[in-house]
């Protein structure tokens, strides 16, 4: 089958490209920002990625199935033009997963508003540890595999990175609904996602749905300190399990943070499971783990999940762009964290803070999500950047197309916090960021977007690695 994908260089899209590949289909996909490493990624699969739209483009490709990502709207000249010619079959990213692949398949599906891909990289790598060969597909770039997506063998469980944002233009129900979970994980809810959701029942309301969906022989493992996570699972109809600090049927306990990473373990309805000690820092990642491993050790063994081992996660390296380093000397440290929604920003901030005692850290912010750049989040917003010695706030992306009594308010950040500043040029944001150097005191800059932040991340790490340091 000859498939088109609009819309393909998204990290999503690009990885169930790369899947329909590996399932012996002709890919072909059209995108307006091709850039690597998912540009380098599909190129080397043999598929042809196109730059742009072109309505004339469809009649030469003849393609049997078209594909179309959620980032696409009316008005695209191809989209136009499969609508009036009515030749072309179309369906969403969410659809062509589930009658591909996941309609066949054991699904572990991760939910929640923050920790999915993290979650869902760690329960990918923990069952393929023990020789299980599962199928994935992850909404970032693992470390610890060669491609954020694989198929693993029909027989093992398939784990995807379950979103609530919607699905299509055509559809706007939220992706997850599409991928019939056999075991779903929610991580937490919060409110999120504004240019798609009114508010916070509004998202509760889709993972109702998606609660609903379960089989009588699933599970369903859900974060028990999570007021939002436990509404929705009031009412279930297979089994449901908790997880957390509290006294839960999971329980996480003797959690440290420490120089190298953190330390913990896990206590499964009163019976030792797991002593953890990793690389990775902050508390929510001890959660993931949990989560992970809950969801991994039930699709094995489910009437004793005890009996999975997870003592292989001491060599996870973890996802890109989640606490990543990208520079270390003696006095000044880069981190590159994806979180933009105050709860991930603050909880980041307060496992630096553990694991860098002796920094003054600043966290450089980038309004640049749909919900970021408004401000919804005002006071949330400020209150997590409180958390850091000294907050750059970068310019808001697409500043003109928000209405500014919705728009957040940066002279507001200003005011209210002690050491922050608000840049309209990512130029200037630069140079502030270079005379840090400068400071006696040992730096530490962590940059907090789901976006490139003008480049100056790029720029200032390269810059950086030019100059020889000491550490």
């Amino acid at each position: 089958m000859r498939i088109y994908f609009l819309g393909i260089c998204g990290s999503a899209m690009g990885n169930v490209a790369l899947l329909m590949r590996s399932l012996g289909h002709e890919v072909i996909g059209a995108d307006t920002g091709i850039y690597p490493p998912m540009s380098d990624n599909l190129i080397k699969n043999n598929v042809q990625i196109h730059e742009g739209y072109d309505a004339d483009r469809l009649d030469k490709i003849s393609p049997d199935l078209i594909v179309i990502g959620n980032a696409l709207s009316r008005g695209n000249p191809e989209i136009e033009y499969i609508l009036e010619s009515r030749k072309f079959r179309f369906i969403s990213m969410a659809e062509l997963l589930s009658e591909q692949i996941l309609s066949q398949r054991h699904n572990i599906v991760v939910t929640g508003t923050h920790g999915k891909t993290t979650t869902t990289a760690l329960a990918a790598f923990l069952l393929n540890s023990q020789g299980v060969d599962a199928g994935y597909m992850i909404g970032g770039i693992p470390k610890d595999f060669p491609l954020g997506s694989a198929m693993g063998s029909a027989a093992a469980p398939f784990v995807i990175e379950g979103d609530e944002y919607d699905t299509a233009f055509f559809d706007k129900r939220s992706k997850f609904i599409h991928y019939n979970p056999k075991i779903l994980v929610i991580n937490n809810i919060e409110f999120d996602h504004a240019d798609i959701f009114r508010d916070l029942i509004d998202i509760k309301r889709s993972f109702t749905h998606l609660v609903r969906l379960i089989p009588r022989n699933g599970y369903i493992l859900l974060n028990g300190d999570d007021a939002n996570v436990l509404e929705v699972t009031q009412t279930t109809y297979c089994n449901t399990f908790t997880v957390g600090f509290g006294d839960h049927d999971l329980k996480i306990s003797d959690f440290i943070e420490h120089a190298t990473g953190s330390s913990f373990r896990f206590i499964w309805q009163g019976k030792p499971w797991a002593v953890v000690d990793w690389n990775l820092s902050g508390a929510y990642n001890a959660r993931n783990l949990a989560m992970a491993a809950l969801a991994s050790a039930l699709s094995i063994y489910p009437n004793d999940p005890t009996r999975f081992p997870i003592d292989s996660v001491k060599n996870f390296k973890g996802v890109k762009r989640r606490q990543e380093v990208l520079h270390q000397d003696a006095s000044l440290v880069l981190i590159e964290d994806f979180g933009h929604h105050p709860t991930a920003i603050k909880e980041v901030l307060a496992s630096l803070r553990q694991k860098y005692p002796d920094h003054r850290i600043t966290a450089c912010f980038e309004p640049r999500s749909n919900t970021a750049a408004i401000n919804i989040h005002q006071e949330e917003l400020a209150n997590a950047l409180s958390s850091a010695d000294t907050a750059f706030i970068a310019p808001i992306h697409r500043l003109e197309s928000i209405p500014e009594g919705k728009r957040l308010s940066t002279k507001m950040l200003e005011s209210n916090l002690k050491n922050c500043r608000a840049f309209v040029d990512f130029d200037s944001l630069y140079d502030s960021l270079r005379e840090l150097e400068r400071s006696p005191a040992k730096q530490l800059v962590c940059f907090f977007s789901n976006g490139t932040l003008g480049g100056v991340m790029q720029k200032w790490t390269e810059q950086l690695n030019l100059t020889p340091q000491s550490v």
